[in-house]
């Protein structure tokens, strides 16, 4: 770890947000208490963007939106925020353990996705890590599924996770005992 995420007891403001950027009764993710060394960022990170994207109020369906988190993260080779992400949504959203392996290991064009958005969704996030930008080839596949607003969305939603991947990776957030690792879903 370079940064070690902050411990109980917690100052009265920081336990309350932390609290509050979990499901009731779960105790704070050690991503969570990591940001929580700069208050007013991890504040500003639970009082905007970060809610939104996570929230009922973002346009892209929940299974999309986590297939994008979970191929950036592993794109980006944040194990600590896919294990989370694959812990708390995968059985939600229904991906299987083929699709969370295709998602580290594999491709779009791996057999487990049938789905044609699904398997345009992780090429858009593939050629945003690859190139900064999507072609336009793969632009227009993505039009054919997703409204210009739902664009917008992923394209953040994207370059959201990517943030957090830096974060994780270069503070060395220790790995959550409960959540998968890239090597586990192999």
């Amino acid at each position: 770890m370079r940064i070690t995420p902050l411990t109980e007891p917690f100052e009265a403001a920081t336990g309350e947000l932390l609290t509050a950027m979990m499901p009731a009764g779960v105790a704070p993710i050690a991503l969570f208490r990591t940001l929580a060394k700069n208050y007013e960022l991890s504040r500003s990170m639970h009082q905007g963007q970060g809610t939104y994207l996570l929230s009922r109020r973002f346009t892209v369906d929940m299974r999309i939106r986590e297939i994008v988190i979970d191929r950036v993260c592993a794109r980006c080779g944040c194990e600590y925020e896919f294990g989370v992400h694959a812990a708390y949504f995968a059985d939600r959203v229904g991906l299987t353990s083929d699709q969370l392996r295709s998602l580290v290991w594999g491709g779009a064009d791996d057999d487990c996705w049938t789905e044609p958005r699904e398997r345009a969704a992780i090429r858009f996030v593939d050629a945003l890590h690859d190139t900064n930008d999507v072609g336009d080839k793969d632009w227009r596949d993505l039009g054919t599924y997703f409204t210009e607003e739902q664009l917008l969305d992923l394209l953040v939603l994207a370059g959201w996770y990517h943030a957090i991947g830096f974060v994780a990776r270069a503070a060395r957030v220790p790995l959550e005992d409960w959540a998968p690792t890239f090597d586990s879903v192999r």
